[in-house]
């Protein structure tokens, strides 16, 4: 099957050339998503839970769009803007996520788009 991009009026329109999501025959690749709220490019709000909280309210929808669920994630890529963010970033991933949780790395980057506090990039089976 080839790739297809997911396509929603419910999902934050991409910042740049590419695809928020793209299905291929048995998975589906989330670039990386920022806390951003669907239809206004702005953030959600300053801190890393409030941008993970939208983050994981975005992921609803792309889920839903794409016939799949929380148990469909397999691995979650965290990248964090301050790593003194990981555990308050732990609390918003655990009440998202049930065990068994998807495999996870979290790393500390430099800067993110928009000053943003975390991105997180997904793969769904």
């Amino acid at each position: 099957m080839p790739r297809r991009p997911l396509v929603s009026d419910r999902l934050p329109a991409p910042l740049a050339p590419y695809s928020t999501a793209v299905l291929g025959s048995a998975e589906m690749w989330l670039s990386g998503q920022l806390g951003l709220v669907p239809g206004t490019a702005e953030l959600a709000g300053p801190t890393a839970t409030d941008q993970l909280t939208q983050i994981f309210a975005n992921l609803d929808d792309i889920l839903a769009e794409a016939g799949k669920d929380h148990g469909d994630v397999l691995r979650v890529t965290l990248y964090l803007a301050d790593m003194g963010d990981f555990d308050a970033v732990n609390g918003v991933y655990a009440e998202y996520f049930a065990a068994p949780y998807p495999a996870r790395t979290a790393i500390a980057v430099a800067a993110l788009p928009m000053d943003a506090r975390i991105e997180a990039d997904v793969v769904v089976g």
